[in-house]
């Protein structure tokens, strides 16, 4: 089964009608088919969340209501510990990232698996050395 790290601007996109939706919903829709499996740093339900609360297009029920579909998605959730914490403090020191910038590329090349992002400005920042494990949605393949 194919592995994505995803990350919260990607999640977002589920719930919130933007730019790029379409391709964000493609990846939700192939996972919820099984065709893929997503892992992110255990931050992301954190982002998400505070995402949704401050677009204001939430009321406290319907954040209750996204945390519960989070919860439900069942991603692969990974704790910053061990060897991938000292991958991400490094990776937002070289790159002038920030800590929860870092664990979604550290994540996606510790793994060696794809990593997308809607965050043209983060992926722009670390184009140099990982354009082959962190990627823009804009560039999504699922095959």
């Amino acid at each position: 089964m194919q592995q994505l790290v995803v990350d919260a601007s990607i999640v977002v996109k589920w719930f919130i009608q933007e730019k790029f939706s379409d391709l964000a919903l493609t990846i939700r829709d192939s996972f919820v088919e099984g065709q893929l499996r997503l892992l992110s740093p255990s931050l992301l339900p954190y982002e998400v969340l505070n995402a949704l609360k401050y677009s204001k297009l939430f009321l406290p029920s319907e954040l209750e209501l996204a945390m519960t579909a989070l919860d439900n998605y069942s991603f692969v959730l990974v704790p910053l510990n061990g060897s991938y914490a000292q991958s991400v403090v490094a990776l937002a020191q070289n790159y002038d990232l920030s800590i929860y910038d870092a664990a979604y590329v550290a994540l996606a090349d510790i793994l060696d698996i794809r990593g997308y992002s809607a965050d043209i400005r983060l992926v722009n920042k670390v184009s140099k050395d990982f354009s082959e494990v962190f990627l823009s949605i804009q560039t999504l393949n699922l095959s």
